[in-house]
């Protein structure tokens, strides 16, 4: 199925981790400009309905600057999912080592996770809703590079959940694996809501309330 949008579908750059110098860097560019074509057409109107023809006049390229760049419609959507997932592994990452930096708790770092995983989905709405609709799909060629970078994400939960057990300050009952898949799962799901049914609600409002939830779940019990 395709996950609808239920407005405007918009998204801004999709920026790399890295930066480039020179060719490499406008190849970088031009790679870009065809991730967010993509996604916003495919969010729009779906995988199958989307052409590369489509793609590469919304990117404003050359329908050849699309193969030059990626083999097939495919590639480019697998290579889209990488991309996005690795930015929000990245943000994640970052919000938990600043925390350690800032001497906070693993709680707070999970805290901070949590509003990392918001600010990511609030930036880029369509990649998420993309990505969620093809967590539920299993035909798909691109299956196994979405698991491989799915974990990756939820492994930066399952370490600062590890070091909070090793440490002592969350229960060593918590079934680290789970509970890591359905912190990242309750944001996704929380955000996906919050922008479809409750657009009013502040950012600041919505972390709040998963704050809370985080708080009486997983550090309650010690």
């Amino acid at each position: 199925m395709t996950t609808p949008a239920t407005g405007p579908v918009t998204i801004v750059a999709m920026e790399s981790s890295s930066t480039t110098a020179g060719g490499g860097g406008r190849r970088e560019a031009t790679r870009q400009k065809l991730y967010e074509a993509a996604v916003t057409l495919i969010a729009e109107q779906g995988f199958s309905a989307t052409t590369v023809d489509e793609i590469a006049e919304r990117a404003g390229v050359a329908k050849g600057t699309v193969y030059y760049n990626f083999a097939s419609k495919s590639v480019l959507f697998e290579e889209l999912l990488r991309h996005g997932v690795g930015l929000l592994t990245a943000s994640l990452r970052e919000a938990a080592e600043k925390t350690a930096r800032d001497g906070g708790s693993k709680v707070d770092a999970l805290d901070a996770m949590i509003r990392a995983g918001l600010v990511f989905i609030d930036r880029y709405p369509a990649f998420t809703q993309l990505y969620v609709a093809e967590l539920w799909r299993t035909n798909r060629a691109w299956q196994s590079t979405l698991m491989v970078v799915r974990q990756e994400a939820v492994a930066v939960v399952e370490d600062v959940l590890r070091e909070g057990v090793a440490g002592g300050e969350l229960s060593d009952e918590i079934d680290i694996p789970l509970t890591a898949a359905a912190l990242v799962g309750m944001v996704l799901v929380a955000a996906l809501d919050w922008q479809a049914f409750q657009p009013e609600r502040s950012l600041d409002d919505v972390h709040a309330a998963l704050s809370r939830l985080l708080q009486g779940r997983v550090s309650g019990g010690r």
